[in-house]
């Protein structure tokens, strides 16, 4: 796993549901600036997963130049939205749970009473 603890202020944005894995880092480049409405280079980190959800590919600008990082699952899948949402938002924690497998997503939703038994 890659620790990207090194930069704590660094953001990383995901984009919910599938996106077509044929694409190469122009292609995702372009889903950043004009479907994301963000910043490709920002430095920020991107993310995307295939339909299948074993397939995740993470793009971001590294000062002279585009890096892709790809990881295929042999099992299992990723956690991964499938909200309308065009974007969200993560912390370096959740990152590093995404990439265990921990499905944050459906988090316990918070109850509120009026009255008790």
């Amino acid at each position: 796993m890659i620790n990207w603890n090194y930069n704590s202020s660094i953001k990383i944005f995901l984009k919910p549901g599938p996106t077509d894995m044929r694409k190469s880092i122009n292609g995702l480049v372009a889903i950043i600036s004009n479907f994301m409405n963000l910043d490709p280079f920002s430095g920020y980190l991107f993310l995307f997963v295939n339909c299948k959800r074993d397939l995740m590919k993470l793009v971001y600008w590294d000062k002279n130049g585009f890096a892709l990082w790809y990881k295929r699952l042999e099992k299992d899948k990723f956690p991964w939205p499938t909200t309308e949402e065009t974007t969200m938002e993560l912390s370096i924690e959740e990152l590093n749970w995404l990439l265990s497998g921990v499905d944050f997503f459906h988090k316990h939703k918070e109850v509120k009473y009026t009255v008790s038994a």
